[in-house]
């Protein structure tokens, strides 16, 4: 099995908050939301004109794999890593949603292209 995989790029930027009391967010508005102990984080998409804290979202669901399959996620995050860029990511049952720093967009594209994965493009939000 390869674990090449095909991405696009979301449209909108994201914001990644930590509720400290864990409560959930009361306007409901989120993409993913993951309880620990410490609190929950709430992954969701950043309202217009937001400045600092912006990440970039890539999506898997292109090549959806079930969460049983070996190296998928690491495929993805490991050039990332190799290269710098810091990755927030939020699994789904079929694929995986990788979150980059905004302003890094364009380097991360590169080094995801240039590990084997393709990669299409979305119009940014800003």
């Amino acid at each position: 099995m390869t674990t090449a995989q095909r991405l696009r790029v979301l449209a909108r930027p994201y914001l990644v908050d930590f509720v400290e009391d864990g409560s959930l967010p009361a306007d409901g508005r989120w993409t993913a939301l993951v309880r620990a102990p410490e609190g929950l984080t709430v992954v969701r998409e950043a309202p217009p004109a937001t400045g600092d804290g912006l990440w970039a979202g890539l999506y898997g669901g292109e090549t959806a794999h079930g969460p049983d399959t070996p190296g998928m996620l690491a495929a993805l995050v490991g050039p990332l890593a190799q290269a710098g860029i810091a990755v927030f990511v939020a699994s789904t049952f079929h694929a995986d949603l990788l979150l980059v720093p905004y302003e890094r967009l364009p380097e991360a594209v590169e080094v995801l292209r240039g590990a084997g994965h393709e990669v299409d493009p979305a119009a940014r939000e800003p």
